[in-house]
This record gives structure tokens, sequence and C-alpha cells, in this order.
């Protein structure tokens, strides 16, 4: 796994100016890796490390204490894990969801060209809770989302 500029390619493109946060990530895919991106984004969420869980489950407790929504509540409609699918396409997920703290997309792209798997986190902070929210879980996103990518391209 290895850090990367936000992909010039994406659908969140016009997200990244004047974002709190633009990050992304990469991994090479396996060969034995399906070459279908809704299968990835679903594998790449899929079963959470207990120490995940074991922070969501904290930050749902405090979040609520801010009237800010937990995360079981986003999953409503066509989703991934918890999080709400926005958009499709053959080469690209886009998750997310808006509240009055913060708004936040997330990329799950396919780079076909190499078999490179491309997870990018924009998030546009609204007011002081949004700022400190995002300070506050930043040292994890970085964990959990390479951790995530890591044990997908374990799975193959």
């Amino acid at each position: 796994m290895s850090r990367i500029a936000p992909p010039a390619e994406s659908a969140l493109r016009d997200w990244y100016a004047g974002a709190s946060l633009a990050d992304s990530f990469t991994a090479t895919l396996p060969p034995a890796a399906p070459a279908d991106v809704g299968t990835l984004a679903t594998l790449l969420f899929a079963d959470p490390p207990l120490w995940f869980t074991i922070l969501l489950a904290i930050r749902d407790r405090v979040m609520m204490l801010f009237g800010i929504r937990p995360s079981h509540a986003l999953a409503e409609g066509d989703h991934i894990a918890f999080f709400p699918v926005l958009t499709r396409s053959p080469d690209e997920i886009i998750l997310g969801a808006d509240d009055r703290h913060l708004d936040f997309r997330a990329s799950v792209l396919l780079r076909r060209a190499d078999n490179t798997l491309v997870a990018t986190t924009v998030v546009r902070c609204h007011n002081l809770l949004g700022r400190l929210y995002l300070a506050a879980i930043l040292p994890f996103h970085i964990l959990v989302v390479n951790d995530a990518l890591r044990r997908l391209r374990n799975r193959f």
C-alpha cells in the first residue's frame, strides 16, 4: 500500500479543491482478484477487525452526544458496509453522506491498466465540530484504509 495523489480520473476530482481532507491510498491487486469494482469495494469493507469495530462503537457513542447520526443509521438504500452508495460506474464506486458537521465522500477506483485499487477519501468540514472530529479520527483513518487494502490484497 502506498499513499498517492488523489486520482485525476476519479468522479471526486471536483471535491479536491478546498477539501479539509483529500487522501488516496493504492494497492496492486493479485492476478486472481476479481475484476468487478463492486465486488472489490464490498470485499474492501468486509469483515473489519475487532479493533475497528470497537473504534466505530466509541465513535458512535461520542458523536451521538452531539446529535450526529451513528454509523448504522447511514446504511439506508444501496450501501456497502454502512456507507451509502452515491454512484456506480464500471471502474468506480462513490460512497458518502452529508451531515451538519461535515460531508464525506469515498471512492473505490479500479485502475485496470495496472490492476491497482485506489481508495480515496474527501472530507469537507462545515464547522468546529467537523474539524475536531476530523482531527480526532485522522490517525485511525489512515490505519483503517491501509489495513483494509492489505486485507483485501491478502484474500487472493
